[in-house]
């Protein structure tokens, strides 16, 4: 890995000409040429990090990162310092601001956006000694100087849908599929450049193995900085397409759903920075017979869980049958290259449901069928959805007043 790392960076790296990277022609500018995808060894050097990570912080000052989301659902950080009494709590954290304007969020002539802090969570990426106040990431969403949410604020709208429902205390579980790069940008994980696995599809989902499981380190770092900062990851494993990879939210209640799965977007990428590996939620990353990656949403409300609960649940599955055209146009984009029928999904042109279907729209675990009560699965949200729009609309959905009007268990 070393030597081609060496090989990849500034002077080591052949022109068309025979030069080195380094060498100039005569007469030719130093800025004409491409930079290299890694340029220079000491981002992977530990000793050169560990002599400034060795650095202490001030006493009585916290570095907190702000994290919002951008126009097209990615996010965007800054860093500034703060008291320690003043990060106790999320309402005590001051607003800030950024220039909409490079994030396609406001116009350049009035570019300021303000960001208000929502969740507080610890920062894995600056720890502190035990004892200390930690280094934070602050989850924020986004306003007008005026105090009016952005278009963009998604966040504003799903916490619109939970008000006045907190006696449902509902439940999701956010499965995150993604899909790891060399930073090509076109070569997943375990595949040959410009080429395909010799193998299909079978043994790489779970799989144990340097043959079968590609960025087991990732996945791992990523696992522990996530629990470290206070994110509620249940599970992860490995996926069906090599390369792929899955890990599980919840269960979180409400708007706090959307929160965390973000948050844990953002140290997926940070972690990924540090493996300098290109991290992919695209739904159908590769053509081809191979699984495309989704965000299944586990949802339960109180009365789902409660004896009866079965029937409350096919309610809010024929709720959301009727509505489907309307959950496809915001589960994310691209979904049609994945719902089509195959590869353990169901047909975005109709819906369904079943027990222990994974062809199905919804599925319905045979636990939960069998004790009739416990939860569902909507198994059509992309895996570059929003969660704050997937979490929300759902809510607004089975919430609706009156109830569907019951149908036949269908299966795909």
């Amino acid at each position: 890995m070393l030597s081609s790392l060496i090989n990849a960076c500034p002077g080591n790296v052949p022109t068309s000409g025979g030069l080195k990277q380094n060498e100039v022609k005569k007469g030719a500018s130093r800025h004409t040429g491409l930079l290299p995808a890694v340029t220079g060894l000491s981002a992977f050097d530990a000793n050169i990090i560990s002599k400034y990570n060795a650095l202490p912080f001030a006493d009585g000052k916290v570095l907190a990162e702000y994290i919002w989301i951008d126009s097209v659902g990615n996010c965007r950080s800054k860093t500034r310092t703060l008291p320690a009494n003043k990060v106790t709590r999320v309402d005590l954290l001051p607003k800030w601001n950024f220039d909409g304007f490079s994030t396609n969020q406001a116009p350049g002539n009035d570019s300021e956006v303000i960001l208000r802090p929502c969740r507080i969570f610890k920062d894995p990426f600056r720890p502190v000694p035990v004892g200390r106040t930690p280094n934070i990431l602050v989850m924020c969403d986004t306003y007008t100087p005026s105090g009016e949410p952005l278009p963009t604020n998604n966040r504003f709208v799903a916490a619109r849908a939970f008000r006045g429902h907190e006696d449902e205390e509902i439940w999701y579980g956010l499965e995150q599929e993604y899909t790891l790069f060399n930073l090509d940008e076109k070569t997943p994980l375990g595949w040959p450049k410009g080429g395909e696995p010799l193998r299909a599809q079978g043994p790489y989902y779970c799989g144990v193995g340097a043959e079968n499981n590609f960025g087991r380190p990732i996945v791992e770092a990523h696992y522990r900085a996530c629990i470290f900062a206070g994110i509620d990851v249940s599970g992860c494993n490995g996926e069906d397409m090599p390369g792929q990879q899955e890990y599980q939210v919840g269960p979180c209640v409400g708007i706090d759903a959307g929160d965390q799965l973000y948050i844990s977007r953002y140290i997926l990428h940070r972690v990924c920075e540090d493996f300098q590996v290109y991290c992919v939620f695209h739904p159908k990353p590769m053509k081809g017979d191979w699984n495309g990656a989704g965000m299944h949403t586990n949802v339960s409300t109180k009365k789902m869980r409660e004896d009866g609960g079965i029937e409350h649940i096919k309610q809010a599955i024929y709720k959301l049958g009727a509505k489907h055209a309307e959950h496809i146009a915001v589960y994310g984009s691209g979904n049609e290259l994945r719902l089509t029928g195959k590869h353990e999904t169901a047909s975005l042109l109709k819906f369904s449901w079943g027990v222990a279907n994974r062809n199905a729209s919804i599925r319905i675990g045979h636990d939960t069928f069998a004790g009739g009560k416990g939860y569902f699965e909507d198994r059509r949200p992309a895996s570059n959805c929003c969660p704050y729009i997937v979490t929300g609309k759902i809510m607004s959905t089975i919430m609706s007043p009156g109830d569907a009007e019951i149908i036949p268990q269908e299966y795909v």
